[in-house]
């Protein structure tokens, strides 16, 4: 149907690779510029504003992450020709090299190419000193905790076999009448 179609139509607009210029990528329209805070080297867990700009007023950007085939953040600049992309609680896997690239004002189907890259280098932080120590800590308390359910429940077993074998014996006591055990 229709719908199909206009996806399809659609789809090559969003296209990105990372190694090539955009498709529909306009070099009348100046790459923008990239930049990193708080650095481009940052502990795991630390949050990282990657800020993209250009002269182009009123563009959208978007963020590239090479070997990402689709740009993997948008937005609207503020009016300023700049946009601010938040990455919270950064991870090793959030390495990598970034670009921007915006459509401008009015035509959105057009791109500039590929701007600038900035590399982020994100290495796991090393755990507190005594972080190890609560860990084995919850571990013990792991053990202990499963220790004591299996107890409860074996001695819960053992008091609904002895109760039974109780029942049998009051039963014949009273010459077999009363509960049959299957």
């Amino acid at each position: 149907g229709h719908w199909g179609q206009q996806v399809a139509l659609a789809a090559p607009h969003r296209t990105v690779s990372y190694c090539c210029p955009l498709p529909h990528a306009d070099v009348r329209y100046p790459p923008s510029s990239i930049s990193l805070h708080p650095e481009q080297h940052v502990g795991t867990g630390t949050n990282v504003t990657i800020r993209c700009w250009s002269n182009d007023y009123g563009a959208a950007f978007f963020l590239h992450k090479d070997g990402s085939s689709d740009p993997i953040k948008y937005q609207n600049s503020s009016g300023g020709g700049t946009a601010t992309f938040t990455l919270f609680g950064v991870t090793p896997a959030d390495s990598g090299t970034y670009r921007c690239s915006y459509h401008p004002k009015n035509y959105s189907f057009l791109s500039s190419p590929l701007g600038d890259s900035m590399t982020l280098e994100v290495t796991p932080t090393p755990a507190r000193p005594g972080a190890e120590l609560v860990s084995r800590g919850n571990l013990v308390v792991a053990v202990v905790r499963g220790c004591a359910a299996v107890l409860i429940f074996a001695l819960g077993v053992f008091f609904v076999i002895d109760a039974r074998s109780l029942w049998i014996q009051r039963d014949e006591s009273l010459g077999g009448e009363g509960i049959e055990w299957l």
